[in-house]
């Protein structure tokens, strides 16, 4: 990882690997500043800060993804494998609120929420480019990526909860609930809420797809030190029969010296 890290900032991925620790840095930001909010129970999609910087968050994004687009050699394939990006980079917010749109109480609450998908999402493809081995790329952007949906899951349940669920009192108690569903043992809180109910689904399935990922992660790794030891192994062997070779080499040179 610490390689991978040197080798964005030396030069092996050039100005994609400055493009991308700026974006890590921002997500970072971004859903520090929502947690922090969300614990002072402040309503942060409602303070035009928020949305400021919300917006040049998302212009960074979209700057990035044309900047990439253009320098990829294969652009179908970048759209293809970079099309979520694409649509967690769009300013929804400030859009609708420049135009003054309004849509139904469902639908403007799930808005909110998609600066928090921006951020995991971004979290989870930024540590997935920091890792160049496939199988563990796959299982770091994965945990990565599950870790922040527990976490963002914990937040709205909290939020949606607490007012209504006796059994969450504080934000320990949705964080508690959230590790217990993803584990699929499941906890002793019942969600009240349609969108808590959907959230505890989401998290079971998110815990049980881990498992394959996890044994093709514990494989690769056991093949990887495999192939180190049969390496070590053979280049042993190998020194031994140079060594013996030399040995030989040098007492035919005495017999024949002595003869």
């Amino acid at each position: 990882m610490k390689s991978a890290f040197s080798d964005f900032i030396s030069g092996k991925k050039g100005i994609y690997g400055i493009l991308h620790i700026i974006i890590l840095i921002m997500s970072l930001f971004l859903v520090i500043s929502i947690s922090v909010d969300t614990f002072k129970g402040i309503p942060f999609y409602t303070q035009s800060s928020y949305m400021k910087v919300q917006l040049c968050i998302c212009l960074w994004f979209l700057f990035d993804f044309v900047l990439e687009f253009f320098l990829a050699k294969h652009k179908g394939r970048y759209l293809r494998t970079h099309f979520i990006f694409l649509l967690v980079a769009i300013p929804y917010q400030n859009i609708i609120a420049y135009y003054g749109w309004t849509f139904s109480d469902e639908i403007t609450y799930l808005l909110r929420f998609i600066p928090l998908l921006r951020g995991g999402y971004a979290l989870a493809i930024v540590v997935g480019w920091l890792t160049y081995n496939r199988a563990s790329s796959l299982f770091v952007s994965y945990l990565t990526m599950l870790l922040a949906t527990v976490y963002f899951s914990s937040l709205a349940f909290f939020v949606l909860e607490h007012r209504v669920n006796p059994l969450v009192n504080d934000y320990g108690d949705a964080l508690w609930w959230a590790f217990m569903d993803v584990t699929t043992v499941g906890s002793n809180i019942i969600a009240q809420t349609v969108t808590g109910r959907v959230l505890s689904v989401l998290l079971a399935a998110l815990g049980m797809m881990m498992f394959p990922i996890f044994t093709v992660y514990i494989t690769n790794l056991i093949q990887q030190s495999n192939k180190r030891r049969k390496q070590y192994y053979e280049e042993e062997e190998q020194q031994k029969k140079a060594s013996a070779q030399k040995e030989s080499a040098e007492k035919a040179v005495v017999q024949k010296v002595n003869t």
